[in-house]
């Protein structure tokens, strides 16, 4: 479901960046789909790729084979995504807050954390420079805490001052892909709200996966399960050994 839904938020012709896992799945089911001009980066240096099989990595080769270009990751980040030229850019991470900042470095306190997360590698940037950001992420009170223990990632607003403020070029997250429902970001306040939800969830579901009083817009989307193609796809063609997929 989650991969299904993300796919649906790209358009064909977009520049996706991309890394590992549910967004990469995301992104070649678009490709298969109705997104088969789509133009996927890897922080790696692999852009326009188009792999014939599922890669475990960033630094997998089947992204380099049919990549329109292969340049270092300096390339990537300079010419690429800080000039602009990103259009989406797909994230996750150990926490999310009410705001939208992502947390992929500490839990706890930063000087003593009871655990040490991978650190942002691009994700920072992607954040700041991306001119839409999805976040792709299962809902849970200790994954949707009210305030991150670290900002790895910018969202709309920090200590207070919203990301315009801070001089940041791209629109943030946009909207949360969660495993009950989408989340989008409130226009004048930046706050993650309730926008749609999964066939057979309540709201009070999605309240409970989330550590802050969860606003709603006036009217709730309901959004389509995988189509039968999309399960075909998804389950013998993008990822037949169920690297990603429980089900």
């Amino acid at each position: 479901m989650m991969a299904s839904v993300a796919a649906r938020e790209l358009a064909d012709g977009e520049v996706v960046f991309v890394g590992i896992g549910l967004p990469n799945l995301a992104c070649n089911l678009a490709r298969a789909t109705h997104a088969p001009r789509l133009v996927l980066i890897y922080e790696s240096g692999a852009v326009g790729a188009a792999p014939e099989r599922l890669p475990v990595s960033i630094g997998d080769p089947a992204l380099v084979t049919g990549s329109l270009m292969v340049c270092g990751m300096v390339d990537v980040f300079q010419l690429l995504l800080q000039n602009g030229r990103v259009e989406v850019g797909f994230l996750g991470g150990a926490q999310v807050d009410r705001y939208g900042n992502i947390n992929t470095t500490v839990i706890g306190p930063y000087a003593r954390p009871t655990v040490r997360l991978p650190g942002s590698g691009g994700a920072a940037e992607i954040a700041i420079h991306a001119q839409r950001t999805l976040v792709v992420s299962k809902l849970s009170p200790r994954a949707f805490p009210e305030r991150v223990d670290f900002i790895t990632s910018p969202g709309h607003r920090s200590g207070g001052v919203p990301r315009t403020q801070l001089g940041m070029p791209g629109a943030g997250p946009v909207k949360v892909i969660t495993d009950k429902a989408v989340l989008e970001a409130d226009e004048a306040t930046g706050e993650l709200v309730l926008a749609a939800l999964y066939p057979g969830v309540d709201p009070s579901e999605v309240q409970a996966g989330v550590g802050w009083p969860l606003g709603s817009r006036p009217r709730l989307g309901r959004i389509d399960p995988p189509t039968a193609t999309d399960l075909r796809l998804l389950r013998h063609v993008l990822d037949p050994k169920r690297l990603h997929l429980k089900a």
